[in-house]
């Protein structure tokens, strides 16, 4: 990371000579130096508490986090260090580091916008045009997965449609088959009430029919007692 040196040291010169050079962002930068990042940021915060318009103190402090991999927190503090100046270096450089924070936290999208602010500011930078390049390739990497995740979860989800159609149809035939065993059984009960009601008919009567029988033999009988 080319541009990862401190704004504070190209300007150490000028801010030494200051009478009111804030000793918070000189800490820090020795701090800094010997890899002492967590205490470098402890500083740089306290440069910001007492001063909260100074560019130094933000691109040192976003510095100082990307040291310690907090990629999206030093994006933040490189964005405000841009928005405080308006030199052109300062800006470009402050966007840089941006973009490669955001490019570390895998936000390619955002770091694509970081670099393209950085290059508007110094168009001549080519390192910056470089990592722009390599953020646009992951970006359209990340977008062609994200793509083909969202179709294959196109994909699992008409198969779960036709699975749940395929169960219904299912479950919609197996109660049409009860349905009908029902009614076939319904059926086959009524027919054998209907066979019953008619054997009981029947055999009625043949028990009518037995007894019309039986009293025209008796009556018969009666009548040649009488004649004889």
């Amino acid at each position: 990371m080319k541009k990862q040196l401190l704004l504070c040291l190209s300007l150490c010169c000028t801010m030494a000579m200051a009478k009111n050079a804030n000793p918070d962002i000189r800490s820090g930068n020795a701090k800094y130096e010997n890899k002492e990042y967590t205490q470098a940021e402890i500083d740089y915060r306290k440069g910001i508490q007492a001063d909260n318009k100074s560019v130094e103190s933000y691109y040192n402090l976003g510095n100082s986090l990307y040291q310690q991999a907090k990629y999206k927190e030093a994006a933040t503090e490189f964005e405000k260090a841009a928005k405080l100046t308006d030199n052109k270096d300062k800006k470009a450089s402050s966007y840089h580091n941006m973009g490669n924070a955001l490019y570390k936290a895998e936000d390619y999208g955002a770091s694509v916008g970081a670099y393209k602010e950085a290059l508007k500011n110094n168009p001549k930078d080519e390192e910056t045009r470089f990592n722009l390049a390599l953020a646009q390739q992951k970006l359209q990497a990340q977008q062609q997965q994200q793509q083909n995740q969202d179709q294959n979860q196109d994909k699992d989800k008409d198969k779960n449609q036709e699975q749940q159609q395929q169960q219904d149809k299912n479950n919609q035939d197996k109660e049409q088959e009860k349905q009908d065993k029902q009614q076939q059984q319904q059926n086959q009960d009524e027919m054998s009430q209907q066979q019953a009601q008619q054997i009981l008919d029947a055999f009625l009567q043949d028990e009518q029919d037995l007894q019309d029988k039986l009293k025209q033999q008796q009556s018969g009988q009666r009548s040649l007692e009488k004649d004889w």
